[in-house]
């Protein structure tokens, strides 16, 4: 293999009645990106002084050069002007003029190297070249470019904008394009990347799978050592970026962790990372402060108060006076010694000397009492936070499938006489017949660790809620019941049902139990309908598509977006949210055992299922109707994220079948596509490999399937994900609404507890859920995960409009922009319509979730709960 240092030294082309290529390139320099790092900015410049500068040579698409096996090479030509350039050391982008030596026998060039001889990286956002008689030559690169001696020298190279399938690639651009991915797949003399065992460096662009055996710091403290998830039938789990951190002396099978303070340093390939706008957006990173080095002095601050609510006005406060420090309170100099100054002060929301003051909750914004109505309750079910749970009842009573030895009666005790007097004169057996019963079921999940769990400090049950549809379309709740397992202080299982009540103890009791199901119901959707089922499953796409398929590759620039900031996000959540002793841990109910339930889940994941379609049938939502627009009949007519989702689904059916339309005539040509079968066989075996051995995966063999699955994927990293994660600050902002810890049980009749909560149910409600402490912190991590950054790219736009060189390509992407459009004003109208009671309910809060927001150009981000991002980024 010849070394692209070596390409650069081979002989230069002869003089055959040249012309110039100009052009210009676009790049933003370390300095721009480091909070005023001038220093980098004055060494490169130095360099510049002493001819150490940024060279580049063009590769021809079609001549190729016999002695090198690659295009044939221009003549070399350097940057110009990078220190007297007037924007060198401003933030922003840079533009440099740039000319290339060029006869008409060279040909379009196809890719270009090159090689940098500073002392610092920059990055390189574009390089465009006017080619005379053909018009402009595209390259996007945006790709940090180090210097060549972290590479032995080598130089890069960087492709046009044209796609090409691997059989119809161009022979002058062939060894280029596989050697590039050898490089990504960290493939040397001929070991593969998990071989090498060195800890990756931040120069490094190697893309490598790894097990989650970082999440625990056994070294630090026993308590925080957790199980390794991932390549093994107990706990199976997709798998994550790999770093190559060193092992930990306690635990061999342990990977060793990062300091707090060096999170942002955890290793993802560098093009991977933030861009310096979503890093600045980011600010609220500095919870990895809060949650590891401030929560001490928080926590002190709080013991030095009660630690609990007095009233629902205290929590009011929290978006209207916040928590007030006295000046120089230790928890500020801490802060401002943890993270730079212009970050913490986001967390602080400065006021003088106030602590996390937050935004209005829309769930309260309207009116502060309509979260507990039933009403409310139950829409939520279908157009709040996690709507993806929710099931049509199919058979009455609803019935366990674990153990009745273990887990106590399989059978539900919730009878007919429990429910039948809210049927509106309608039998259990009539209603089922006309699909009117769901139920809301987290009893299986959580009761194989409720006993665990509740020997920590919370006190929860595994709940099983029953909702009645109404003529109007809305949902009732007619029965809750919670039960817990048996346990060594108690022989047999614990069932409780509790009815709709409104007043008296009746009614103190019955808010308390939607209390205990909504707790079940976000731990479920933190853990499994936002992380799992976004944040992890995609991780493994990202890296095969990096390492299986060429930028090049049509499939690589479809799917490419889509991918934008996902194992940085994740990397993140590793380090300060998922990792033991974590916010998750801290402010989720499960605890310690987050993620090892949500390993369990994934046992029962299927890619075939994750589309919406296949989904809402599974659920029993839906059922096949020809004569429906979508094929498709909706057991709840209003039911907002199912509507608004699938005019999303559909539209990304038909851009995803009118782009492969473009690359592969037949079944054939994508069955000959090696890469593209590389690519999918390393997802089956190696990324899900705890599942390679099922048989629903595709087999890839057909268009058809490879439809199916690009849909999915798109699916799940932009609409599922923005459906299960931009609505957290707007309905869990406001904690009595969804509480996610309850520290005590419902209380037994006759029991001081039952007096108390009779004498102020509102204050026994609040001693209930989460104290004062796990509130503000829980809180405090959901602004930042709801916000969109002003970076933000939504479905149906592109960074650049000349991501394609291919006008049929362009122009059908125009086409599925239009149709997100159509879907806006659709979502507009469908949430005036006031006979959509499901679609604001009395929360007053119209459904955006899956609005797509393709029009908005705005770039101002923010909580504005509403827009699709193309990825899941957050």
């Amino acid at each position: 293999m010849a070394k692209p240092q070596e390409l650069l030294q081979a002989a230069q082309p002869k003089d055959s009645a040249e012309q110039k290529i100009k052009g210009f390139m676009v790049i933003q320099k370390k300095n721009v990106l480091d909070l005023n790092d001038f220093k980098a900015g004055i060494t490169d410049n130095i360099s510049e002084m002493f001819g150490r500068g940024v060279s580049f040579q063009l590769v021809s698409e079609s001549q190729i050069d016999s002695s090198i096996g690659i295009g044939k090479l221009s003549k070399t030509a350097l940057l110009q002007n990078w220190i007297c350039n007037p924007e060198g050391l401003v933030a922003g982008h840079t533009k440099y003029g740039i000319e290339f030596d060029w006869d008409s026998n060279f040909g379009i060039p196809g890719a270009f190297l090159i090689t940098n001889s500073h002392h610092h990286e920059f990055f390189l956002i574009s390089l465009t070249l006017q080619v005379p008689g053909h018009g402009n030559v595209q390259f996007d690169c945006n790709s940090w470019v180090y210097p060549a001696s972290e590479y032995n020298g080598a130089a890069r190279v960087f492709f046009s904008n044209r796609s090409y399938l691997p059989f119809n690639s161009p022979p002058a651009l062939k060894k280029l394009r596989e050697e590039e991915l050898i490089k990504l797949r960290g493939e040397y003399n001929g070991m593969a990347e998990t071989e090498t065992e060195t800890e990756r460096k931040e120069w490094d662009r190697v893309y490598g799978y790894d097990i989650y055996n970082d999440l625990g710091d056994p070294d630090k403290e026993m308590e925080l050592s957790r199980p390794v998830l991932g390549g093994s039938a107990q706990f199976p789990y997709p798998r994550r970026g790999r770093t190559g951190r060193p092992r930990t002396k306690t635990e061999p099978a342990t990977e060793s962790r990062l300091a707090v303070g060096m999170s942002f340093d955890i290793y993802v390939p560098r093009d991977e990372r933030f861009g310096h706008l979503k890093l600045s957006d980011f600010l609220a990173y500095s919870l990895k402060a809060v949650a590891q080095s401030l929560v001490p002095e928080l926590k002190s601050l709080f013991d030095s108060t009660p630690n609990e609510f007095d009233s629902i006005e205290d929590i009011k406060k929290l978006y209207s006076d916040g928590i007030k420090l006295p000046d120089n309170h230790p928890i500020l100099e801490a802060a401002n010694n943890l993270v730079p100054l212009e970050l913490i002060q986001q967390f602080l929301k400065t006021d003088g000397q106030k602590l996390l003051k937050y935004p209005l909750p829309q769930v309260i914004a309207k009116d502060e009492f309509t979260w507990r109505k039933d009403e409310e309750f139950a829409r939520q079910m279908l157009a709040g936070e996690d709507p993806v749970v929710i099931q049509r009842l199919q058979s009455f009573p609803p019935r366990s499938k674990l153990d009745p030895e273990m887990y106590g009666p399989q059978i539900s005790c919730i009878t007919a006489s429990h429910i039948e007097k809210n049927l509106d004169g309608l039998t259990v057996e009539q209603a089922l017949e006309n699909n009117k019963l769901f139920i809301l079921d987290h009893h299986d999940v959580f009761m194989p660790y409720l006993n665990r769990i509740n020997a920590l400090s919370r006190k929860i049950y595994a709940s099983r809620t029953i909702l009645f549809l109404e003529k109007d379309g809305t949902l009732r709740p007619v029965a809750i019941e919670l039960s817990l397992p048996p346990s060594d202080q108690r022989r047999e299982s614990v069932r409780k049902v509790f009815t709709p009540a409104e007043k008296g103890a009746q009614g103190a009791l019955w808010q308390l139990a939607k209390a205990y199901v909504t707790v079940n119901d976000t731990g479920y959707h933190q853990l499994i309908s936002h992380w799992l089922r976004t944040h992890a499953v995609t991780e493994p796409f990202v890296i095969a598509t990096n390492r299986q398929l060429s930028v090049m590759h049509p499939v690589y620039k479809l799917l490419s977006p889509h991918f934008r900031d996902t194992m940085n996000i994740n990397a993140l959540a590793r380090q300060t949210l998922i990792n033991a002793g974590g916010i998750f841990e801290r402010t989720v109910f499960p605890g310690k055992y987050s993620l090892e339930m949500s390993a369990v889940a994934y046992k029962d994941w299927r890619f075939d299922e994750q589309g919406l379609p296949a989904d809402l049938l599974k659920r029993g939502m839906a059922m096949v109707d020809s004569s429906m627009s979508h094929g498709l009949k909706l057991m709840i007519e209003d039911y907002p994220y199912a509507v608004d989702g699938l005019e999303i689904w559909f539209a990304i059916v038909s851009w995803v079948k009118e782009y492969l339309s473009l690359y592969y005539q037949n079944d054939d040509a994508m069955k000959s596509d090696a890469e593209l079968q590389a690519w999918w066989a390393e997802i089956r075996n190696v990324g899900h490999g705890d599942k390679k051995d099922e048989t629903w995966w595709y087999s890839m063999e057909t268009v058809e399937e490879l439809e199916k699955t690009l849909t999915t994927i798109i699916w799940v990293a932009s609409a599922l994900h923005a459906a299960v994660n931009f609505g957290q600050y707007p309905y869990a902002g406001y904690i009595p609404n969804r509480p996610t810890i309850t520290r005590r049980f419902i209380p037994e009749e006759g029991s001081q507890e039952f007096s108390q909560m009779v004498e102020n149910p509102d204050l026994f409600f609040l001693g209930t859920i989460n104290n004062r402490f796990q509130t503000t912190l829980g809180i405090a991590l959901i602004e930042i995960l709801s916000r969109h950054s002003t970076d933000e790219v939504y479905l149906g736009q592109r960074a650049t409009s000349e991501w394609s060189e291919d006008e049929r390509v362009t122009e059908a992407f125009k086409r599925f922009g239009t149709k997100l459009k159509e879907i806006e004003k659709n979502i507009s109208e469908r949430n005036q319509d006031a006979e959509l009671k499901n679609r604001s309910g009395p929360a007053q809060i119209p459904y955006t979730l899956l609005y797509p927001n393709t029009s908005d150009l705005s770039h101002e981000g923010g909580l504005t709960g509403k827009g699709i991002p193309n990825s899941v980024s957050i």
